[in-house]
């Protein structure tokens, strides 16, 4: 009887495991949408050229950010970020960060030129 307790609570473990990985296959690759709403957030962090540019464009604006780097812009913890599994994962910029301009540099003004 023990030996299949054992069993039991061995395949529920493994089941369990396999949930996160699942979870971070609908994140783009472990990547979060953050949306900015609020574009000055950025402003201690970008040039003055690149301050002009980011006001230029219709906000809100989305980039994909590491999970990481997703959970301290939004004050979220990456563990609540791991866990969508309804799809991409989403969260709202509080706050700006060095890591968060150049990705918004990169992926939103970089087209702009």
């Amino acid at each position: 009887m023990f030996k299949r307790i054992l069993i039991a609570v061995g395949a529920t473990t493994a089941i369990a495991s396999a949930v996160p990985a699942s979870a971070q296959l609908t994140q783009q690759g472990g990547l979060v949408n953050v949306t900015i709403g609020d574009v000055t957030l950025l402003n201690n962090f970008l040039n003055n050229d690149q301050i002009a540019a980011l006001n230029n464009l219709s906000v809100p604006i989305t980039v994909q950010a590491p999970i990481g780097i997703a959970a301290n812009v939004c004050g979220v913890s990456a563990a609540v970020l791991g866990k969508s599994t309804t799809g991409p994962a989403t969260c709202t910029a509080t706050s700006g960060s060095q890591a968060l301009a150049q990705i918004v540099n990169r992926q939103m003004l970089s087209q702009k030129k």
